[in-house]
C-alpha cells in the first residue's frame, strides 16, 4: 500500500506531489520500484488530492491497483480505503510513503523478513537522527522493547529529545492490520486517524509488535518542500552517475553533469563536463559527449560517435 493522496501544499504546487519528476521519472515510480523489489507483487496506491491525474500517470503499470480517499482525515483513514483491495490477502502488507523516493528494496526486503520471522502483527521501519523536528518518535521501555510511536505535534519535551523516528515504513500481518484499523479513534490535536496507533492496538491485543532500525535516515526522507526534493533528486542523480562509470564510463565531473533515469551509455564512452542527458537516450561505446551538449530521446548514438553541439 503506497499512500499517495497527499496535496503539495509546502511544496507551493498544484501538481500531486508523488507527481513531481526526479532525474526524469515520477518520485512514485522510485517507491514502486522499491515495493517490486522487496517481492511485492500487488501495489495499491491510495489517491486523493487530484486523483485522476494520479490515476492517469500511473496507468502504465499493470500491477497497480487504486483506493481513494475522498477526504483528507490522517494516514490510518488513507489505509482504511484499502480494506476492500486488501480484505482477501492473508499475507503481510507494506505501507509506504509515495513521497519517499530514496527507498531500497534491500531495506523493505528486511523489513517483510522481520515481520514473517519474528511472527509480528507489526514491524515498524526505523532510523535514527538528531534532525527529528516534526517527525514520529519511536518510544521504548526500559528493557528496550518497543512501547509506542509519538507524533511530533502531541510529543512532550522529553519525547521530543528522541533520535529514533518513525520512517512511515511497515510491515503488517493483513488480517490483522483491518482489524485494528476498525478500532482507530481520532484522539489528538489534528483529530485524524493515525496509522500510528495501530501498533498500540495490536500490542494491547496481546499482538507482538516491534521496531526495527533497518532503514537509513536517507532513505527515510519525505519530500515535503521544494529543498527537499533537491536533496532527493541529488542522491539519486549521484547513484545514477556511480552506476554509469561502474560500468565503464567515463563522467570527467559528476558536479557538472545531468543524466537522467534510463539513460543507457555504453563502456569507454566520454562524457565531458555541462552536459545534459535525457529521455530515452542510447549512446553506444567509444562515444565522446563534448561540453555544454544537451542530448535528448528518443534518441540512439552509434558507437564512436563525437556528439557535440550543431
Amino acid at each position: 500500500v503506497i499512500l499517495a493522496a497527499g496535496k503539495s501544499t509546502r511544496m507551493k504546487s498544484e501538481v500531486p506531489k508523488v507527481l513531481h519528476p526526479v532525474c526524469g521519472r515520477l518520485m512514485i515510480d522510485y517507491v514502486l520500484d522499491a515495493a517490486r523489489a522487496a517481492g511485492v507483487t500487488r501495489l495499491v496506491v491510495v489517491v486523493g488530492h487530484k486523483a485522476e491525474l494520479v490515476r492517469k500517470s500511473l496507468a502504465h503499470h499493470p500491477d497497480v491497483m487504486f483506493a481513494e480517499q475522498t477526504e483528507q482525515k490522517g494516514t490510518g483513514h488513507a489505509v482504511m480505503m484499502c480494506e476492500t483491495a486488501i480484505s482477501g490477502h492473508n499475507g503481510s502488507v507494506l505501507i509506504l510513503a509515495g513521497d519517499t523516493p530514496l527507498l531500497q528494496g534491500t531495506s523493505l526486503k528486511a523489513l517483510l523478513d522481520a515481520q514473517t520471522g519474528e511472527n509480528a502483527a507489526c514491524v515498524i521501519g526505523t532510523a535514527n537522527t538528531i534532525n527529528n523536528e516534526g517527525l514520529g518518535r519511536v518510544v521504548r521501555n526500559s528493557t528496550g522493547a518497543f512501547e509506542r510511536i509519538v507524533e511530533h505535534k502531541d510529543a512532550t519535551p522529553l519525547q521530543r529529545q528522541i533520535t529514533e523516528i518513525n520512517t512511515g515504513c511497515y510491515a503488517f500481518n493483513t488480517p490483522l492490520l483491518l482489524q485494528s484499523l476498525r478500532k482507530l479513534q481520532p484522539n489528538n490535536v489534528q483529530s485524524e486517524y493515525y496509522l500510528t496507533d495501530c501498533p498500540g492496538i495490536l500490542m494491547n491485543e496481546g499482538h507482538k509488535v516491534a521496531a526495527s532500525c533497518n532503514l537509513t535516515l536517507e532513505e527515510a526522507l519525505g519530500v515535503n518542500t521544494r529543498v527537499q526534493l533537491s536533496e532527493v533528486q541529488t542522491s539519486i542523480q549521484a547513484r545514477i552517475l556511480t552506476e554509469l562509470m561502474l560500468s565503464g564510463v567515463t563522467i570527467e565531473n559528476a558536479t557538472q553533469t545531468t543524466i537522467h533515469f534510463g539513460a543507457k551509455i555504453g563502456r569507454d564512452t566520454v562524457v565531458r563536463p555541462f552536459t545534459v542527458i535525457d529521455g530515452n537516450v542510447v549512446i553506444g561505446e567509444n562515444c565522446v559527449v563534448e561540453p555544454f551538449t544537451h542530448v535528448t530521446g528518443p534518441r540512439t548514438v552509434p558507437d564512436g560517435t563525437c556528439v557535440k553541439i550543431t
